[in-house]
């Protein structure tokens, strides 16, 4: 069924990285806006749409807002996309865009991608030595290729306020999977390293994010969407 009111959306994930190989799934990520009266009812409306093929997650606006608040990688990289992976931008999604930037603070930027990038390596460290199927060892060098993604990224957002998504050199990242596929000890190093960078750097963002922003953009959004369900009622 479709999801109405899409405001932006994209593709993410390894195709937007510059990861991908063949046979690569192409991820979609999106916010979308119940209509207004809806908010207003008995029982609260869904806030996340999610299919697989096509692989697509659909965020309800609110939502969306308050990942993006607490610094949520998979959030926040929809509103730094390049211009060629968006597929739906409507004027409330240049807007969103526009406000990028105000939803970031230094302390749940760090906390977010490092967060993330742990979760990656204990994953790794569940895996064990290597000796395992081609299947697992697959998975294993994507969590690290992400790992590694996730500290770089987070590393410039915090440092200089912007992402760049498409990593420079894909290749050192798929050598990287691959060296952590054979021993997950591997990834150990560049995960303390980054960690190490996060303390001895200084951050250019503020200590909290700027959530009126977020605010008067999702109230704007509520008011139009109310008053086109109005008139049409």
């Amino acid at each position: 069924m479709p999801v109405p009111n899409v405001i932006l959306s994209g593709i993410v994930g390894s195709t937007a990285y510059g990861l991908a190989h063949e046979g690569s799934d192409i991820d979609r990520l999106g916010v979308f806006a119940v209509p207004t009266a809806e908010l207003h009812g008995l029982h609260r409306p869904k806030e996340s749409h999610v299919t697989t093929g096509p692989d697509r997650t659909l965020h309800e606006a609110a939502k969306w807002c308050r990942l993006a608040l607490g610094g949520n990688p998979t959030a926040m990289e929809l509103v730094w996309l390049p211009d060629e992976l968006y597929e739906v931008r409507t004027p409330f999604g240049d807007e969103l865009i526009g406000i990028r930037s105000s939803l970031l603070c230094a302390k749940r930027v760090r906390d977010a991608y490092l967060g993330y990038a742990t979760q990656q390596f204990r994953r790794l460290e569940a895996r064990g030595d290597g000796s395992f199927s081609a299947d697992t060892r697959k998975r294993t060098a994507k969590h690290a290729r992400h790992l590694k993604r996730l500290c770089h990224q987070g590393l410039e957002l915090y440092t200089t306020g912007r992402l760049t998504i498409r990593v420079e050199n894909p290749q050192e990242y798929h050598d990287f999977g691959e060296r952590v596929a054979a021993d997950a000890a591997a990834a150990l190093p560049v995960l303390r390293a980054y960690e190490t960078a996060f303390d001895e750097t200084t951050s250019v963002l503020p200590e909290r994010p700027d959530e009126a922003a977020a605010e008067s953009w999702l109230r704007r959004v509520r008011a139009h969407l109310y008053a086109g369900e109005v008139a049409g009622s």
